[in-house]
């Protein structure tokens, strides 16, 4: 790809696909199939279902159209009436292929949507694909149901054979009977991520990283959105579409540089799925495009994702603006000092000197994981407040991934958005090892200006459940992670410092008891991923799930905090940055005591 084309623009695909809703009620219409009996599974919400249905039914055909993503919650709010619900029991099945919890973990979030001693889930000793659903309802009514869940076995992207929700198409001659036809049918949703992913493969991409500045997929979709306000949660093909597309290129590029899969290293470019809903019919458009900052930060200013810039940090109940940060940050005596990023925006860190044992403090590692950004700056506001209080900061040490944060939410607020989890060279800056470092010049800086042997790194992860529906259901190399179990500690040390860092660790566990409404916070998400996941695979104290592993990064020691905040705003959010900050003072403080000296 020459510089002259970078600039420009390149069209990779620009396609318009038959809408399989409307398709089906054309070709069911027919007179030949009067009177016949129609079943389907796509990605279709509710309304234009039922619309499809009614449709067929004025031309004679009994038709009844389903949901393929997450069939079984769909069934529960499509047709059973909650308020006469006594139990639920559910009989799952299990896949030869994949993870054997897959169906299990794909009725998330039932147990919240019909409370906790309502929903009892059990697997069968098979692996057709259906649930079996056994209601016991007020008045002594005890129904028994069959939920089919459409699945093919296929190849993905990363050469894995997987088994991943499909279309489907049932037609007989008498209810319930698919004597006339039972066959997968690939819908317009799956159509548009194979495209999509096909134009990718088959571009002649060079063999030197990085590939583009920024490869854009944007998709317009039918699709739906199911909000589960009660149990938090929204069921959306269009995210989980994002989703798909952004881990599959990342697979693919990661075997295209020769790189092992899930090598944080990989610098592709910026990956950036824009997937939309609301259009009559798919259309999928591929492209390589320049960076254009001023066209970004022209529509943040426009779409007002930040906070105001007069709101107070404890206050805030959404990100700030990057300006804001650096702002902040320039008005706080101490040594300045920065990095440059890929598209030229700039890392600002502080380095506060003192007399206590220092700490370096980072947030927005991971840019669509904001709550750390505010905790960050809180927690370094109070620390300034303390006599000999020592410490390096980078409240926002990914600010192009940030930028893109803001431009992705400006369409979905609700959505995870990990496209804009890396920096826009494609990599995860902590892992990055080879020239230019750019914004791992900050880090780097702010750990040999503070001599810091104690390194709080401030994270987040998905508030509601992460999928890849066609590529598997359950993300690849991010199995744990899928599910919102709480805030939970990761602490990370290197060899010879596992004492020192199990102190912090037991110590930070036992302070963060007294954050109000921490612990309620933790046992209600707990429950719920156990009732769906298992047992939590992770170490309890005091009621924090912890993990401790050994390794060679960074500082010494390395607490990283991990808060369900991808998504959250208002009061949630707020609750995030509070237990973010609270966490980092209880580490700075036991730090004092357990350092080495």
């Amino acid at each position: 790809m020459t510089n002259a084309t970078a600039r420009t623009g390149t069209t990779l695909l620009d396609l318009p696909l038959e809408r399989t809703l409307y398709a089906w009620v054309q070709r069911f219409s027919q007179p030949r199939w009067q009177g016949r009996h129609v079943e389907g599974w796509l990605f279709e919400g509710r309304a234009e279902r039922m619309a499809a249905e009614q449709q067929l039914a004025a031309a004679g055909v009994h038709a009844r159209f389903h949901s393929a993503y997450k069939p079984l919650v769909q069934h529960f709010i499509d047709h059973v009436d909650g308020e006469r619900l006594v139990s639920a029991h559910v009989r799952y099945p299990v896949p030869t292929v994949g993870s054997p919890q897959r169906f299990r973990l794909e009725a998330y979030p039932l147990a919240a949507l019909l409370g906790e001693d309502t929903l009892w889930l059990e697997p069968r000793s098979d692996a057709l694909p259906f649930y079996e659903v056994e209601l016991q309802l007020h008045g002594g009514e005890h129904l028994k149901q069959r939920v089919w869940a459409p699945n093919h076995v296929h190849t993905d992207i990363s050469g894995a054979t997987v088994l991943s929700p499909s279309g489907w198409l049932r037609v007989g001659s008498q209810p319930g009977a698919a004597d006339l036809l039972d066959v997968a049918v690939c819908t317009d949703y799956e159509r548009a991520f194979h495209h999509a992913v096909q134009a990718v493969r088959n571009h002649p991409w060079p063999q030197g990283e990085p590939y583009f500045e920024r490869l854009q997929l944007r998709i317009d979709l039918p699709g739906y959105e199911q909000p589960i306000a009660w149990a938090g949660e929204t069921l959306s093909t269009a995210e989980a579409l994002h989703e798909d597309l952004y881990f599959s290129l990342l697979e693919f590029f990661q075997q295209h540089s020769g790189r092992p899969l899930g090598d944080r290293r990989l610098q592709p470019g910026q990956i950036v799925p824009d997937v939309r809903l609301g259009a009559a019919a798919a259309r999928v458009h591929v492209s390589l495009q320049p960076f254009d900052m001023a066209a970004q930060d022209a529509l943040l200013a426009q779409a007002g994702q930040r906070a105001a810039a007069d709101q107070a940090l404890e206050v805030l109940d959404r990100p700030p603006a990057p300006e804001r940060i650096a702002e902040i940050l320039q008005s706080w005596p101490g040594e300045h000092f920065d990095a440059p990023t890929r598209q030229g925006r700039t890392v600002c860190g502080l380095y506060h000197a003192g007399t206590q044992r220092p700490v370096f403090i980072s947030g927005g590692q991971h840019a669509n994981e904001t709550s750390g950004v505010v905790g960050a700056l809180r927690a370094a506001q109070a620390l300034r407040q303390q006599d000999g209080a020592h410490f390096a900061l980078i409240a926002l040490e990914n600010p192009d991934g940030y930028a893109l944060h803001g431009e992705l939410c400006a369409q979905h607020p609700g959505h995870m958005h990990h496209a804009a989890r890396y920096t826009a060279l494609g990599d995860d800056v902590e892992y990055r090892e080879t020239a230019p470092l750019l914004e791992r010049e900050a880090r780097q800086a702010a750990l040999a200006l503070s001599g810091a042997q104690l390194h709080v790194n401030l994270h987040g992860y998905p508030a509601h459940e992460w999928t890849r529906p066609l590529s598997g259901y359950v993300p690849r190399g991010f199995e744990q992670w899928m599910l919102p179990k709480g805030f939970f500690l990761i602490l990370r040390h290197h060899a010879g410092w596992e004492q020192p860092a199990r102190a912090l660790l037991e110590a930070v566990c036992a302070q963060l008891q007294q954050v109000p409404g921490l612990a309620e916070f933790n046992a209600r998400q707990r429950a719920l991923y156990e009732r769906h996941s298992g047992p939590l695979p992770f170490e309890l104290l005091h009621g924090i799930a912890c993990m401790q592993v050994q390794t060679a990064h960074d500082a010494p020691v390395t607490l990283v905090t991990e808060f369900p905040d991808e998504t959250v705003g208002g009061e949630a959010f707020r609750f995030a940055h509070t237990v973010q900050m609270h966490a980092v003072l209880a580490a700075v403080q036991a730090w004092q005591h357990i350092a080495p000296r």
